[in-house]
């Protein structure tokens, strides 16, 4: 799925990187607990997350993520915005909570990489 049918199907704003928008990714997870993600998470290329925190985007960046999406409108500060810019991740913005973003996605084919 490419990136920008996650910022459609999401109703998302692109905080940066739009230019990877074409970018294909085959697998997302949803996830507040960052330790949780990088325990148990493998070969994901969607991060969607609560949490708003520079710690977020070093794991993406640790995990080769592609995009994270923040839900329920978060807002991360300029400093994770930069510091994503810098790992070539992908941000984005949506006012969907958690459960019903990744339920969306995956009812349109986006698979959590373990099937």
């Amino acid at each position: 799925m490419k990136i920008e049918v996650i910022r459609d199907l999401l109703n998302a704003d692109v905080l940066c990187g739009e230019d990877r928008l074409m970018n294909d990714v085959l697998s997302a997870c949803g996830s507040d607990m960052m330790s949780d993600v990088l325990a148990y998470v493998k070969n994901q290329a969607v991060l969607l997350t609560g949490l708003v925190n520079s710690q977020v985007i070093r794991t993406a960046a640790m995990m080769d993520m592609e995009c994270i999406v923040f839900v329920r409108s978060k807002m991360p500060s300029e400093e994770m915005l930069g510091l994503a810019k810098e790992c070539g991740i992908t941000v984005m913005t949506s006012p969907m909570r958690m459960y019903e973003a990744c339920g969306r996605l995956y009812s349109e084919g986006l698979g959590s990489g373990t099937e």
